[in-house]
């Protein structure tokens, strides 16, 4: 299927990227929300540390981007998803249709693992364009995932710490190899 990825420039959004082309799927676009300014944004939906390296992945991927930035805020917290004007779900709405529209995709590649209130939000915007959500980590073993990750060669750097357990200090920087023996401690 013609698919668009959505990538915020971590490893999950990439390694679902990685799959899908596995199991046959032709990426054709990338897609990628983002804040304003460079300061990250703090928002239920969406990670933007690793924005500012999206232009990057296209350019090394050959590959249109597409790009909006987030407007909207968290209004429609619950557990399930109702459409509202300002919220910032209708900004991924905006920048899918848009691509539907120039590039004819079947599909958007998303790295969701364990979040379903990002889940049930992508697959209400994705029904809403016909859209088929290509989401191949989710609800997979996050240790099993790592070494996935880094038995396909992912060099992904440790850019943000939010986790308890993890100090920028100690941690920032480190690859996946280097942190997984901690992160199997945590």
């Amino acid at each position: 299927m013609k698919t668009a990825a959505l990538i915020s420039g971590g490893k999950d959004s990439c390694f679902n990227m990685m799959c899908c082309i596995a199991e046959g799927h032709d990426i054709v676009a990338l897609a990628n929300l983002h804040p304003l300014f460079k300061d990250e944004l703090d928002s239920f939906m969406y990670q933007t540390v690793g924005h500012t390296a999206i232009d990057y992945f296209a350019e090394a991927m050959g590959l249109p981007l597409f790009k909006r930035v987030i407007k909207g805020s968290s209004l429609s917290i619950g557990p399930s998803y109702e459409p509202l004007q300002d919220d910032e779900v209708e900004d991924m709405f905006q920048l899918l249709q848009q691509i539907k529209n120039d590039t004819e995709i079947e599909a958007v590649s998303v790295g969701a693992i364990l979040s379903d209130y990002q889940r049930v939000r992508v697959e209400n915007v994705c029904d809403r364009l016909g859209l088929r959500v290509l989401s191949y980590l989710w609800r997979r073993d996050q240790e099993e995932l790592l070494k996935e990750m880094i038995a396909c060669d992912i060099h992904a750097k440790i850019i943000k710490v939010a986790a308890m357990g993890l100090t920028p200090r100690k941690h920032l920087m480190l690859d996946l190899e280097e942190i997984l023996p901690h992160m199997l401690h945590m």
